[in-house]
């Protein structure tokens, strides 16, 4: 079997009076993470899954900052 390529984008994001970011990588587009974003940013909460399949949820309201990476291709697969 080939190896296959599949796309991650790293978050990071700001929690109001915490001092250290959270760090999720998923392998949503960044379209539909800008989208939970600014659904965040009305009353919602920020909900990801990252790559391992951990769920990461914060309060909208809590929210400092978000910066969303590029899409970044790694392969997926064994080498034959």
């Amino acid at each position: 079997m080939p190896n296959a390529l599949e796309a991650s984008v790293e978050i990071r994001i700001g929690v109001q009076n915490v001092s250290r970011e959270v760090v999720v990588e998923t392998d949503l587009t960044s379209a539909a993470i800008e989208k939970k974003v600014a659904d965040a940013m009305v009353g919602a909460a920020l909900d990801l899954t990252d790559v391992k399949g951990r769920r990461v949820i914060v309060p909208g309201g809590a929210i400092g900052y978000v910066e969303i990476g590029e899409e970044e291709r790694r392969r997926v697969g064994f080498n034959a």
